[in-house]
């Protein structure tokens, strides 16, 4: 089931990608789009490759992806704000999904 999250997580990337590439109402939410995007799409392929010997930091990637991402998406088609608060919370997530990943890795 991670592989298809994955997947899927690594298909709206190219989609918001995109879209913040030809169709967002202006600058600042094109770089939520393209920002979102690639950290979604870099995270995706990385639950992907790890899945198989760290499947708990393969999905707290995921999780962290999509919190981080999906924050500025909705901010990017309106969202208030303070979505941006949210943020940070994937962001952390993220940075535990490497350290817990790293950690599997180096105990072998």
């Amino acid at each position: 089931m991670i592989g298809v999250f994955a997947a899927i997580s690594a298909a709206v990337a190219v989609a918001a990608g995109a879209f913040g590439a030809h169709g967002a109402s202006g600058p600042q939410e094109a770089e939520w789009l393209r920002t979102g995007g690639l950290y979604q799409l870099i995270h995706a392929v990385a639950a992907l490759a790890i899945m198989g010997v760290a499947r708990g930091p393969a999905v707290t990637l995921l999780a962290g992806a999509a919190i981080f991402s999906v924050t500025l998406y909705a901010m990017a088609f309106g969202a208030p704000r303070w979505f941006g608060a949210i943020t940070p919370i994937g962001g952390t997530l993220l940075i535990v999904g490497w350290l817990w990943a790293g950690w599997i890795y180096w105990r072998g």
